[in-house]
């Protein structure tokens, strides 16, 4: 029951659109129809620039760290707050509250991560920090990171530092982005993925030149 419980409450907060709420408030228009045509941080940065995206960064981080920090008012069940976390990235992805059209989790999976434990989570961050330096791409950025979160958490929990729930979850969700990343793949060995402070133009509608069928 606690870990339905967690699963459900953690889908549902992970399901509100911090960052089609902030496009439409910072500039009237859904930032799902521009860039990568997603609502998290990196596409709206593209949008809206940093000084206005910076609230979608917060809540999108701050969704995964409740949905894992919430199941400890009660329960303490390993499995429940790892429910909890990976069910942020789900709904994050496929939010109820946004027509099932969200973003590709990756900071909803990074506040889980942080709540599920501190020390393993900033030991992914100079992995992730050094790739966005040297390649200065968000998407390889985020799949590096969530493979070597896999690693240090399957590390953690071998070595008995942490429940092989945690490490269990961090592969799922860490599948689950690196899958949705599958087109910026394709882009990247292609050199056609565009870099920080690249794309956001508009996406074509179905009526018009271009439009995905």
């Amino acid at each position: 029951m606690a870990i339905a419980v967690a699963a459900i409450c953690g889908y549902l907060i992970g399901s509100i659109p911090v960052g089609l709420i902030v496009s439409r408030l910072s500039g009237r228009v859904d930032v799902r129809d521009y860039g990568s045509g997603k609502t998290g941080f990196t596409n709206t940065l593209r949008l809206l620039g940093l000084r206005r995206s910076l609230p979608v960064f917060g809540g999108d981080l701050g969704k995964g760290l409740a949905a894992a920090l919430l199941p400890l008012l009660y329960s303490d069940d390993a499995w429940a707050r790892a429910a909890g976390g990976l069910a942020a990235i789900v709904g994050h992805v496929w939010p109820l509250f946004a027509g099932f059209r969200g973003g590709r989790g990756v900071l909803a999976g990074g506040g889980a991560l942080l709540a599920l434990s501190p020390p393993a989570a900033a030991l992914v961050l100079p992995f992730a920090g050094l790739t966005l330096y040297l390649s200065r791409y968000m998407s390889l950025t985020s799949i590096v990171g969530c493979l070597a979160a896999a690693l240090i958490f399957l590390a953690f929990a071998a070595a008995d530092e942490l429940p092989w729930a945690y490490a269990a979850v961090t592969a799922a969700g860490g599948g689950l982005i690196v899958l949705l990343h599958r087109d910026n793949i394709g882009r990247l060995l292609a050199g056609r993925e565009p870099k920080i402070g690249q794309g956001g133009e508009r996406r074509p509608t179905a009526a018009e030149p271009g439009a995905e069928g």
